[in-house]
């Protein structure tokens, strides 16, 4: 795990709000940019900015205008090199991601990326997507979020898809929206993207529809945005820290559809700037999906006809791997209850582990003492290791089944690689649905 970046918190009140256009954005002013340099340094040089999940690294930081084109380069090289060799096996939302990273703008070498294809079989995992949700009680084969990125990277790069359908897909009472009766912030404002991506397309006069379906999407994003800002916390984030940054990017295209005394950007960018300095940043997912609103951008801002923008004095965006510093053996260990909860049963132990350990190495302990009752299965992604199975069973989307993480019975909201237990944590992974 990289060490969280300390930031004095002097002068974060400064940042100014710089108004674009007619829509609500504010972002961080540029003499306070090497602010954003903790979130830079995590994306360039975390071991899971790699293959495809480079793409979400790649788009947030083409969108920033951060990238010198030696390290564009790079990262366009491994985000090529894996849709190229893992196509089939690729997520829609991930060869979508992609897509929008690869397409973010034009590099000055003209790279020669051929987009119909991608986007033929983009359209092609699309259809899978809702076949599926017609198979299976209106489930997709990942989820909303994923399925919001796939309508939103086929209308930028002018796919197929019935705008009828995907009125009838995004309706804000979907139950993909929620995720234990809780509405997810995040989804929401990956499908208000999409739905204003689409409504542009409608009022320019590149598709053209009954207006029944224009006033539909009008009433979706209405309703969604009105979600979301249901999620308002008193320090301004909306949902949680890792889902503001789409949630603002949400907020600054639909500001016809809420009140400005709904919403207080600047509160909001206060209190993310605040949590940077305190190291709240540490997966890159999670960095790059924060940045482009900090820098008053959208996914909506991409275009793969106009030339990037490159670099910037401002920020430090070395790609050298920190150096490496062998730690300090440290003789200082804690004791967490770790518990597998499967219906009625519930099986748990006292493990001893390393003081700043996080639950994946709890996982492992356990694992080790009694691998019949604590075996476990995790796969890598961009948010670091996920877990897919406990003890033979699987999560599955179908059945809207998965492993819930909890901490002295609160649900939580970093993942099993991020989250750090502390000495006496009754900690509990939980066979859910949602």
């Amino acid at each position: 795990m990289r060490q969280s970046h300390q930031l004095p918190l002097v002068g974060l009140l400064l940042f100014s709000l710089i108004p674009r256009q007619q829509c609500e954005i504010c972002e961080v002013s540029k003499e306070y940019y090497t602010a954003l340099n903790p979130l830079i340094s995590t994306m360039i040089t975390s071991k899971y900015t790699k293959g495809i999940h480079a793409a979400n690294v790649l788009l947030s930081l083409r969108l920033g205008g951060i990238l010198n084109p030696n390290q564009e380069q790079q990262l366009i090289q491994q985000v090529n090199i894996a849709v190229e060799n893992k196509k089939p096996s690729l997520t829609s939302g991930q060869l979508a991601l992609a897509i929008l990273a690869l397409g973010a703008c034009k590099g000055p070498d003209g790279i020669c990326i051929n987009y119909s294809e991608l986007i033929k079989i983009l359209g092609n995992k699309y259809k899978a997507e809702i076949k599926n949700m017609e198979d299976h009680d209106g489930n997709p084969l990942t989820n909303y979020y994923q399925l919001s990125l796939d309508i939103l990277a086929l209308c930028l790069f002018s796919g197929n898809y019935s705008i009828t359908e995907v009125t009838k897909i995004l309706d804000p009472e979907s139950k993909n929206y929620y995720f234990h009766e809780q509405f997810s912030v995040d989804t929401g404002a990956m499908a208000v993207l999409a739905l204003t991506c689409v409504k542009r397309s409608i009022t320019s006069g590149q598709n053209k529809i009954d207006t029944k379906d224009l006033e539909t999407i009008d009433n979706h994003m209405e309703s969604l945005i009105a979600k979301i800002l249901s999620q308002k916390k008193e320090n301004g984030l909306l949902g949680n820290i890792y889902s503001t940054g789409e949630a603002m990017q949400a907020l600054f295209v639909s500001s016809d559809y809420y009140n400005k005394n709904q919403w207080d950007c600047q509160k909001t960018q206060d209190t993310v700037l605040t949590e940077i300095s305190q190291g709240a940043f540490r997966m890159p997912t999670a960095a790059a999906q924060i940045l482009p609103a900090l820098m008053g951008k959208t996914y909506l801002d991409i275009n793969k006809d106009s030339s990037c923008v490159y670099g910037s004095d401002n920020f430090n965006i070395s790609t050298q791997e920190p150096i490496s510093v062998t730690p300090a053996v440290s003789h200082s260990q804690i004791e967490v209850n770790y518990s597998v909860v499967v219906n009625n049963q519930i099986d748990n132990i006292m493990v001893s582990v390393a003081d700043g350990s996080v639950f994946l190495d709890v996982m492992e302990k356990a694992q080790k003492e009694n691998a019949t009752l604590f075996s476990f299965t995790a796969e890598e992604t961009s948010w670091g290791p996920y877990i897919t199975a406990v003890r033979g069973i699987k999560a599955n989307n179908n059945d809207r089944t998965y492993w819930e993480l909890l901490s002295n019975g609160e649900r939580l909201s970093q993942g099993v690689g991020s989250y750090v237990v502390h000495a006496g944590d009754d900690l509990e992974i939980r066979w859910s649905t949602y």
